[in-house]
């Protein structure tokens, strides 16, 4: 990182060089695209990965700086650039794709860190509907910022964030009645009336890119805790809704997509952005991407119950309250046309799974060493869970299916067994001692949907359970046609 202004010591506390003034007041020649966010954890999922990818597929090298604090409110920021607080994580990716991090940096090092072309502003999800919010911080934070930005020609953008997932436990969904199209028509609002707040030249829509991206069979499955996106898939959204608004060209047809991106899903990505620069403050069905293949599974269908990062082949259901659902894919990457949806909530997540098993499903360590666990006998985290419930719908109620599981809790020496009932037609119990486990599945064999195509799976302490707060466990599961 090199600074074309010399800066205060106060806002530049890591000492980064300094440079010449004469060469900063002139414009660079390099063809170089410079974009800046002012803003939190929702710039970095949209900004920090794909983004450039994305350029660079269509001739264009970008530069991107994210001023990060997490859950930062424009009064925040407001407050950082009145008094220079050196209180951001400066996070920049070069001309040659590399991305540094530079801790205790200000808005105003930042800024005269390059010759930015774009320079966006956002606000914080939970207030991201309330206009009053953003008329409170907005205009002082842009005019500090045109007074310091280099170049006079700089572009201001609005990022119009996304509302948070129907069974978010944000406990700032509560401004919108915990209502996701009330929080995104809030959001619209404020969005379509920011130019009327500050100069503002671009709106960013990418919660409407993920709102017409919720009505493809993907459904409400774009965030990873509720209101962080998903990886890859969200920040793939928002990186093309981007990509789309800045540099005036379509992202539909782009080669470039994550690994672990169906063809099929990217198009999904490309056209819910498509869809939102055409139309940014309305929400567009995707009509084109609905339903699945049906009839008997030609390959198995894998679940992951955790919510780190996806894994290849691997369907995941990225939260463990109830509400969370996942239409499934086969280990090819074909969709099934079966939905995966938790109807009774987990207590949490566990991490203390094993990253190296020796089974039958094969499992990635970012699969295996996760797990959702319920708490049957005494409360644990202020709760207790009996009992959690996931269930298979879309299945075809003229076939058999084999189900099989894998839970693990590492680091333990006592039982805790725990019990897979399956119920459709008829019904199947099986059993799992989860403590310590890297070896073991359990499975349930020509269990068969009821008449509605639907197989219930309920996971709690088998019989054998002798831990003091009866946790239960699940990790994986592998659905298969036949016994």
């Amino acid at each position: 990182m090199s600074l074309a202004f010399s800066c205060k010591k106060d806002g530049n506390p890591n000492k980064l060089p300094d440079a010449d003034i004469s060469p900063s007041l002139v414009a660079p020649t390099d063809g170089y695209i410079r974009i800046l966010a002012i803003g939190n954890s929702f710039s970095e999922d949209a900004i920090e990965s794909h983004l450039y990818e994305l350029a660079k597929e269509s001739g264009k090298t970008i530069i991107i700086g994210n001023l990060y604090i997490g859950g930062a409110s424009l009064d925040l920021h407001k407050r950082n650039i009145e008094n220079s607080g050196a209180a951001y994580d400066y996070r920049k990716i070069g001309a040659d794709g590399v991305k540094k991090s530079f801790p205790k940096v200000s808005i105003e090092t930042a800024i005269l860190d390059e010759h930015w072309d774009y320079i966006s502003f956002q606000q914080v999800s939970q207030n991201s509907g309330q206009l009053q919010t953003v008329k409170d911080a907005l205009p002082a934070i842009y005019n500090i910022v045109k007074e310091k930005a280099l170049n006079p020609n700089v572009q201001y953008v609005y990022h119009q964030t996304w509302a948070y997932q129907q069974n978010s436990n944000h406990e700032g969904f509560a401004n919108y009645d915990k209502d996701q199209m009330k929080m995104y028509q809030a959001i619209v609002d404020v969005s379509k009336q920011v130019k009327d707040i500050a100069p503002i030249n671009i709106v960013v829509p990418a919660g409407t890119a993920i709102q017409n991206a919720r009505t493809s069979l993907i459904e409400d499955n774009f965030t990873r805790d509720g209101y962080h996106l998903t990886i890859p898939f969200g920040r793939y959204i928002a990186a093309c809704t981007w990509f789309e608004t800045i540099f005036k060209k379509s992202a539909v047809g782009m080669t470039y997509k994550p690994e672990g991106l169906s063809t099929f899903e990217a198009s999904i990505a490309q056209n819910a952005a498509h869809l939102a620069v055409l139309k940014p403050y309305e929400v567009t069905p995707m009509t084109d991407f609905q339903g699945g293949n049906g009839g008997p599974l030609t390959s198995a269908v894998l679940i992951d119950f955790g919510n780190n990062a996806a894994s290849e082949r691997w369907n995941q259901l990225s939260n463990f309250l109830a509400g969370t659902s996942a239409s499934l894919k086969d280990s090819l990457g074909s969709y099934t046309g079966i939905k995966a949806s938790i109807t009774e909530r987990f207590n949490g997540i566990n991490a203390d799974g094993p990253t190296s098993t020796s089974t039958p499903l094969n499992m990635p360590s970012n699969v295996s060493k996760y797990a959702y666990f319920g708490n049957s006998k005494g409360d644990f985290a202020g709760m207790k869970i009996v009992q959690s419930k996931v269930e298979l719908s879309g299945l075809d109620k003229d076939q058999s299916y084999s189900l099989s599981f894998f839970g693990a809790r590492g680091g333990v020496s006592d039982n805790r067994e725990t019990k897979y009932i399956c119920t459709g037609s008829n019904e199947v119990a099986v059993t799992l001692n989860t403590s310590s486990n890297s070896t073991n599945i359990a499975v349930a064999k020509a269990v068969k949907p009821d008449v509605n195509g639907k197989i219930t799976i309920t996971i709690t302490a088998g019989e054998n359970n002798n831990n003091g707060t009866g946790f239960f466990y699940i990790s994986a599961l592998r659905l298969m046609s036949g016994s």
